[in-house]
């Protein structure tokens, strides 16, 4: 097996030099060099050795990317749509630039305490965090954080977050726009401080200034899984007072689409829907979704990058990303004006 003294000695070149181009270093190396050592390395079917090199410079290109969030069913996060672009936007970012990603879900301090312990992770990216015992454990594990969607005010963090106020807000004075009046809003269940309150703060200033009074009684809470999101849309179906439903997250919208369509209502003859992400099957469901657009590969992108930018010294330009948001206008928000509904 080849080590990289062999690289070296081939190339004509300091193990410090090889070293550098490994560690993708290459302002430091002539162009010139850093082909023939690129040419030598795939020559001798060089592998860096990932755990040595953490042993040796005590750190590691390996980031980890936990879940903190459970759904009341046993499924994966890796099936919802949504997380499965945000992971792929931080994998080719992290490939990219030579790091590598390792995906775990952690439920609780012991299970972290646990990875910490058996893995060498150079940085930590994390969705679904608040403010609790779970995140004041992660300090104290003393690793770069990058934390998505999350409202936690600390200096020693960075987030990559989205405009969720702004969001929800667009939503439904969009429905209010085309008539509508007597708004579902449906969510998951939210934390305090969270992602969800925010878009739920959207939802009730819309109704606030358009003189539209709030109803408790429209609010519904339901886990993001589809068979959540069809019983939803069949409960939905029974009312006649309502004309439009706020889905905070597609997939949930998705099963209420599905839910009202057994239950003897068509979307948007007698209900109109608006969900939030703008996730992959949201132009070829029936009928196609309106929803709020947020770029969910950008998210993960711009995690990744600021997380490596940390791990080589440099000092990020914001410690707080806010991603903007945009409506997508398709077939799911039927216009009401002078319909008398």
């Amino acid at each position: 097996m080849s080590t990289i003294k062999d690289i070296a000695q081939a190339a004509g070149v300091s193990v410090t030099t090889v070293s550098n181009v490994i560690h993708h270093r290459k302002t430091r190396v002539a162009p010139q060099t850093i082909e023939r050592i690129n040419k030598i390395i795939e020559m001798y079917n060089y592998v860096p050795n990932m755990s040595a090199r953490a042993l040796v410079s005590k750190s590691s290109r390996i980031i980890g990317v936990i879940n903190h969030l459970f759904q009341a069913q046993p499924i994966s996060f890796l099936q919802d749509p949504f997380h499965a672009a945000l992971l792929g936007g931080i994998e080719k970012t992290l490939r990219e630039r030579g790091y590598y990603m390792m995906i775990r879900t952690v439920a609780d301090e012991d299970e972290l305490y646990s990875l910490f312990n058996n893995w060498n992770l150079g940085g930590v990216i994390l969705t679904g965090l608040f403010d609790d015992s779970f995140f004041t454990r992660l300090l104290e594990a003393n690793k770069p954080l990058v934390l998505l969607d999350s409202y936690i005010k600390n200096d020693k963090i960075i987030n990559v977050g989205l405009e969720d106020y702004r969001g929800g807000f667009m939503a439904v004075q969009h429905l209010i726009d085309k008539g509508h009046r007597n708004i579902i809003f449906a969510a998951p269940p939210f934390h305090k401080h969270g992602v969800i309150e925010e878009r739920f703060k959207g939802y009730r200033s819309a109704l606030r200034k358009n003189n539209i009074p709030f109803s408790p009684g429209n609010v519904y809470r339901k886990e993001l899984t589809i068979d959540e999101g069809i019983a939803l849309g069949l409960e939905l179906s029974l009312r006649r007072d309502i004309t439009a439903v706020f889905a905070t997250a597609d997939i949930l919208a998705a099963g209420i689409i599905t839910g009202l369509a057994r239950g003897k209502r068509r979307v948007p003859r007698d209900i109109s829907i608006i969900g939030f992400d703008d996730v992959f099957f949201n132009p070829i469901i029936t009928p196609p979704l309106t929803t709020i657009h947020q770029n969910v590969v950008e998210k993960g992108t711009v995690a990744a990058g600021i997380m490596m930018d940390c791990l080589e010294g440099k000092e990020p330009e914001s410690r707080n990303i806010v991603l903007p948001v945009s409506l997508v206008e398709r077939d799911s928000v039927r216009d009401i004006r002078g319909s008398g509904r």
